[in-house]
């Protein structure tokens, strides 16, 4: 008896990569249906050795479905998320429109699995924004044992985390700085972003962080610990996909680097690769793909009493998207609907 699940919004690059998850983790699925917007009526998309033809979801009916993964805008959520969680379907929302809402738990299951409980509410689950994923689940080991009181991030993040349009335009402006006769002005982003870095990711706010930097601050504080104090820098790369982080981690309690990197070589989700030499870290293109989060560069800081320094790095597309999807599905499934 397995799980009758829903992918909304499944044409996209979160959409298609849930359903490559569900596949790769085998998710006990019973029956499946992929929705999109009625533009993308009828394409395929694939399901494991299965391909599969979108149906419309303007007139889907979620009566009788376990769960749903929705992977569109915050928009389009406001308007089909209350109507499936209606019918009793699980919704796990992957756009930020219930991340702050008191009664939607905000789940990493490495770090917070028990929140789950609390999707009764609602009947919505939230998942949390990318950048904010995978640092999470380094941190959570680390609090557990010394506890932080301040965390200093700057993030390296990849053009997938802004769509496929995002993706092309690297695509087509890294073209066209090798043939002189093509110009790509910027349209996703405000500046060139082939060979170039833009510190600005979602709309400014009045105090002068942007929305990007925000979330990474709500989040970490709903997730692990309100005490937590963070300062966030969001950045947007020159890179198709894997966001990187540089990760300042001040504790209460003195924690040796040696200690740190045992506690997060122990800990669910995460992989230590952390060799001092030449190319012992990962980068983001040797995350691509993977469901882990990979730790390297721990070091103690030296300027501040009880300090740690590493370098974070995953697949944005999967871990920071539709992977922690698809684990709280699985522990959605463990803790409650107890089916498969």
């Amino acid at each position: 008896m397995g799980y009758k699940v829903v992918v909304v919004g499944a044409t996209g690059n979160v959409g298609r990569e849930m359903l490559n998850i569900l596949a790769e983790r085998q998710f006990p699925v019973d029956e499946i249906a992929v929705l999109a917007s009625r533009r993308s009526l009828g394409t395929e998309v694939s399901f494991g050795d299965k391909t599969l033809k979108t149906q419309d979801l303007d007139a889907f009916d979620f009566t009788g479905w376990d769960i749903a993964l929705f992977a569109i805008g915050s928009d389009a959520t406001k308007v089909y998320a209350p109507k499936a969680a209606a019918t009793g379907c699980v919704v796990i929302d992957n756009s930020s429109l219930y991340r702050y809402d008191p009664d939607v738990p905000l789940v990493v299951p490495e770090c917070n699995p028990e929140a789950v409980d609390g999707y009764a509410k609602k009947n919505i689950i939230a998942n949390p924004n990318c950048s904010t994923a995978q640092m999470v689940v380094a941190l959570k080991p680390l609090h557990d044992r010394a506890t932080i009181k301040r965390v200093v991030v700057s993030t390296y993040q990849s053009v997938s985390g802004s769509g496929k349009e995002a993706i092309d335009e690297l695509w087509d402006q890294t073209k066209a700085v090798y043939n002189p006769t093509q110009e790509v002005a910027p349209k996703v982003y405000p500046k060139q972003i082939a060979f170039n870095v833009i510190p600005h990711i979602d709309v400014f706010l009045e105090d002068g962080s942007t929305k990007e930097e925000w979330k990474m601050v709500a989040e970490t504080k709903k997730i692990i610990d309100p005490k937590i104090k963070v300062s966030a820098t969001c950045v947007r790369v020159p890179v198709f996909v894997g966001h990187s982080e540089s990760i300042n981690i001040e504790f209460e309690d003195h924690l040796d680097e040696s200690e740190a990197r045992d506690i997060l070589r122990e800990a669910p989700g995460i992989m230590v690769i952390d060799k001092r030499e030449d190319g012992g870290y990962v980068t983001p293109v040797e995350c691509v793909g993977d469901f882990a989060t990979f730790i390297s560069r721990i070091r103690q800081d030296s300027t501040i009493d009880n300090g740690i320094n590493l370098w974070c790095v995953s697949d944005n597309l999967r871990k920071g998207a539709a992977l922690n999807a698809v684990q709280i599905a699985e522990t959605l499934g463990r803790r409650v609907l107890k089916k498969g």
